[in-house]
C-alpha cells in the first residue's frame, strides 16, 4: 500500500509567516502546496494596527473571512462596513475588497479560499469603486 504524503494536522508555530500581495500577513495553516490537501486553503491573516490591505479580487477564489481578535472596516464591492471578533465574510469570486484595522490592537482573522489561495490569483488595483465581476 502507497504511502498518503498528506499533512494532517500542522502545528500554528511551526508555521512562517510572510507578507502576501495585499499587504497583510499571512500563516498557510493548511494549503494543497504545502500539506497535500486537494481544494482550499485556510489561513491565518494579521493586519496591523493603522494599517490596511491593498484593494484587491481573487478571479477564481471565493473566500470566507471570520474574524477572531480586533476590529475593522471593510470594504466589499460598493459596500463599507464594520467587522470585528466573532463577524463572518464571504468574499464572491471577482469581488473587489480591502480590510483596514481601526483599532490599536491586531485584526486577526481566518482566510478560506477555494480554490485555494494563490498569489496568481491575486489583482491589485487603487480602483476603489470596481464593481463586481460576474
Amino acid at each position: 500500500m502507497k504511502e498518503n504524503k498528506r499533512v494532517i494536522k500542522t502545528a500554528y508555530n511551526d508555521i512562517q509567516p510572510y507578507t502576501t500581495k495585499d499587504g497583510s500577513i499571512i500563516r498557510e495553516l493548511m494549503h494543497p502546496q504545502v500539506h497535500g490537501n486537494f481544494k482550499q486553503s485556510l489561513a491565518e491573516a494579521t493586519i496591523e494596527p493603522g494599517t490596511a490591505t491593498a484593494f484587491h479580487r481573487h478571479n477564481k477564489s471565493e473566500e470566507i473571512y471570520h474574524f477572531t481578535a480586533g476590529k475593522g472596516q471593510m470594504t466589499l464591492g460598493e459596500k463599507t462596513f464594520q467587522v470585528a471578533t466573532g463577524d463572518t465574510v464571504c468574499i464572491p469570486p471577482g469581488s473587489l475588497h480591502r480590510l483596514e484595522n481601526t483599532a490599536n490592537e491586531p485584526l486577526k482573522l481566518l482566510c478560506c479560499c477555494a480554490p485555494a489561495y494563490s498569489h496568481d490569483d491575486t489583482e491589485l488595483t487603487t480602483q476603489h469603486n470596481i464593481k463586481h465581476r460576474a
